[in-house]
């Protein structure tokens, strides 16, 4: 049977029900966030490590020009060496039908008719090449998707300078190709690159390398030094051109993935105890005034004998009744969430299989989290009622000294009418009251803000790297350097503009005890086809001498300007240098480093050599080159900038902005339940004098103008703290989301304040909507009546 006070618990929670679900909306908010995020990183860690062993993800990857295949027993001799898998890896031209522009495909050699050791692919349709087939291949199923292709399709490849017809006869995918991206570019591009696992005796014929290979996989022993094994692997792959063998850490598709992992796990970390303390604070403002309405209730309650402690027990269920509904309301919201979020991730990533599992101790985190937030949200509230001796509590508040202040005397020599000046009595005479509030829709306005910025984040990276610093239209990479007259020979194909060649070498940056491996891009000193900005985002000349560092890497080597660092080129005659920093960049995307081409060239000795070029192109042209690039020998990769900045859109799109969109969902929630519970409060507290002031003639009109008047003041001197709450979470989030993968740029645009300002003024005016309609049916005669 309930007792006397649990009935009027229920009673209470039916009575404010619309505060009660608007608070605990807030306390969802905070708790959805938390499930969706923990429930999201923990599951695609799992299937990702899940992946990587099933189909033995290899840890060191190395390749070289040509290897003799008898190395490879000399390899699987190296301390700390399990398995080793040799291969032969190509990139080539294909020629899609229904596609103008040439894509990608890079070969990759399986045994006919076998798994494999490393780096197994799993096959979604069709079966394996055959032994004695050498056109049969496997494609990716990104690449299929994108062109609808299935087994029994055509594809046509230039492969060694010769085209070649291919036959798709399975789907597949790799733990080496969860995130596939073509050389050169930066983001995936499904329609433009794909892998194609070829037969290997087939491969070896095309490119000449029967009884060699051009790349390895090592697995290693449990417990064995990578960086030991890559030494000594090194030190046997350099006479066949080896550029440096690395670990699993920087291999580019679980570099990229790891990185968009890190930035899951960082708002994971940072942005969940945003909301939750937000949470917090707003319920210490809303309860505590709530709480506050009921005095002369809890003045009765100690007069019939009940303690201080059932009291605060009474009004701590209370809290934590709407806490709890709160709580199951952020379990359901953030498992569903979380779990179309990891399904998102796993299509977008390719795993094979999803293992989502919100394990419990996430669902006992949130609860607690949840509990936590609830408490500390009451505490100030349910410590006071407590504590309220009978006879005080059973008394009316003392009134508001309402002596005139500084500020109503100036306001006073204003003709702004009775009601108006009611507004602005109530808001000055209740400093603190009125502080609070209008930081709580502050902080739910900032929420907004904060969150909303990663939409403008992401346009000026766009505006500042496709159209600032890399302008060119379209981008060659040739499938080795390439000396002679190849800027003349891009030069004289349709449509072309302007050429600007450059060179790329893989090397380890050293300064003291940091050590970075990266490629060294060399580029032209005029070069305007592709720009440096400086840290102001300006652009500035290639230096005739000295390393150009992006921002990152310069951070991450603990160097400046005039610093010194040991440059190891990794192939070549494999230079050593030593080379000043000249300046230092921006760069949004990766980490790279800039040498001048003309210096580059000369200290590898190789003559006037190049890895590609930026191309100008004329517009109309642009399909007469793609058709002629498609027949070119030698070219390895063609990227249009419209193409990458489509793909990058989407792929921003498809994971960070997607749970981006759910943190601005949730911060809109945050913002209206504190909007709404400021309105119902104030009701509450002002129900008596409102009801007065309509038996001494006031209007419903003139009422209902006093208080939503006052809701809408406080409104409007909370969007400039809103605005720079919001501003400092995003240059927070900033601080907190700089990985090696890319960075945030600090930028919040006036329609981001603006869509924010939209967001609580809407929330305000649906709230007043309603609290209009409560204060014309008030019941005069009972909210005047006194309790003796």
């Amino acid at each position: 049977m309930l007792r006397a006070l649990d009935r009027k618990l229920l009673r209470d929670l039916w009575h404010i029900k619309g505060q009660a679900l608007a608070i605990a909306g807030v306390v969802a908010a905070g708790v959805g966030v938390f499930v969706m995020s923990m429930g999201t990183q923990r599951s695609l860690e799992e299937t990702r490590d899940a992946y990587y062993e099933r189909y033995r993800f290899a840890d060191v990857f190395a390749s070289a020009k040509r290897a003799p295949e008898h190395l490879a027993t000399a390899i699987a001799r190296l301390p700390g060496v399990a398995g080793v898998e040799t291969r032969v890896v190509e990139d080539v031209t294909l020629d899609v039908v229904g596609m103008a522009e040439p894509a990608v495909g890079r070969l990759v050699s399986v045994p006919e008719g076998e798994l494999g050791r490393l780096n197994l692919v799993h096959l979604r349709e069709g079966r394996n090449v055959r032994l004695g087939a050498p056109d049969e291949v496997v494609i990716a199923e990104t690449f299929a998707e994108a062109h609808g292709l299935g087994p029994g399709a055509e594809l046509t490849a230039v492969i060694n300078g010769r085209k070649r017809d291919l036959s798709v006869v399975g789907i597949g995918l790799s733990p080496e190709y969860v995130y596939s991206i073509p050389a050169g570019a930066l983001m995936p591009d499904n329609k433009r690159f794909g892998v194609l696992w070829m037969g290997r005796q087939a491969l070896e014929a095309a490119f000449d390398l029967e009884g060699a290979f051009n790349a390895l996989s090592l697995a290693l022993e449990r417990g064995a030094d990578e960086d030991e094994v890559i030494a000594r692997l090194d030190g046997l792959l350099d006479p066949y051109g080896g550029p440096g063998a690395y670990g699993r850490d920087i291999q580019l598709s679980n570099w990229y993935l790891s990185g968009e992992m890190d930035q899951l796990t960082t708002m994971t970390a940072v942005i969940p105890p945003i909301f939750v303390g937000v949470a917090a604070f707003l319920l210490n403002i809303v309860l505590t005034r709530l709480i506050a309405t009921e005095r002369e209730q809890i003045g009765l309650l100690k007069a019939f004998g009940y303690s201080h402690r059932s009291v605060g027990l009474h009004y701590l269920k209370l809290s934590l009744a709407i806490v709890a509904i709160g709580i199951l309301m952020g379990f359901a919201i953030g498992d569903w969430l979380g779990r179309s979020l990891t399904e998102m991730y796993t299509v977008f990533f390719r795993f094979p299989f999803l293992f989502y599992r919100a394990s419990p101790d996430v669902f006992a985190f949130g609860a607690l989290v949840g509990l936590v937030v609830g408490g500390l949200g009451t505490i100030i509230g349910v410590r006071r009622a407590a504590s309220l001796p009978p006879a005080e509590a059973m008394v009316p508040a003392p009134p508001t000294r309402y002596a005139k202040t500084g500020i109503e005397r100036l306001l006073l020599r204003i003709h702004m009418g009775e009601p108006t000046n009611m507004i602005l009595r109530h808001v000055v005479r209740w400093p603190m009251r009125s502080s609070l509030t209008v930081l709580g829709v502050a902080m739910g306005m900032g929420l907004l803000v904060g969150t909303l910025f990663f939409l403008d984040a992401v346009d000026h990276l766009v505006e500042t790297f496709f159209f600032r610093a890399q302008r060119a239209d379209v981008i060659v990479t040739f499938s080795e350097a390439r000396g002679g007259r190849v800027a003349d020979e891009l030069a004289h194909m349709p449509g072309v503009l302007r050429v600007e060649p450059f060179r790329t070498v893989s090397a380890r940056l050293r300064a003291g005890h940091r050590e970075k491996r990266e490629g060294l891009m060399g580029i032209g000193e005029g070069s305007d086809l592709y720009r440096l900005l400086d840290t102001e985002e300006r652009p500035v000349a290639v230096p005739p001498w000295g390393l150009s560092l992006s921002d990152r890497l310069a951070r991450d080597l603990g160097v400046g300007p005039g610093d010194e660092v040991e440059v190891h080129v990794m192939e070549g005659r494999r230079p050593v240098l030593r080379l000043p920093v000249a300046t230092v960049t921006e760069a949004y995307i990766g980490t790279p480093a800039f040498l001048e081409r003309g210096v580059l060239n000369r200290v590898m000795k190789e003559g006037d050599v190049s890895s590609g070029a930026h191309l100008m192109v004329a517009g109309h042209r642009l399909a007469d080159l793609n058709r002629k690039l498609k027949d070119t020998p030698g070219v390895a990769a063609v990227t249009l900038r419209s193409a990458a900045i489509d793909s990058f859109r989407k792929t921003m799109a498809e994971t960070v902005l997607t749970i981006v969109g759910f943190y601005i969902a949730f911060a809109g929630v945050v913002a209206f339940g504190v909007v709404y519970n400021a309105a119902r409060v104030s009701l509450s507290e002002r129900g008596r004098e409102l009801a007065s002031l309509r038996v001494l003639g006031f209007t419903k009109g003139e009422v209902s103008y006093i208080l939503l008047g006052e809701l809408g003041l406080l409104v409007l001197l909370a969007l400039a703290p809103g605005a720079a709450i919001g501003w400092s979470l995003a240059r927070f989030w900033v601080w907190s989301l700089d990985t090696e993968l890319y960075r945030i740029p600090l930028v919040v645009e006036p329609t981001t304040y603006g869509a924010g300002a939209l967001v609580v003024t809407a929330a305000a005016m649906v709230s007043g909507w309603a609290i209009k309609r409560r204060l014309d049916r008030l019941d005069l005669v009972a909210v005047l009546k006194t309790r003796e």
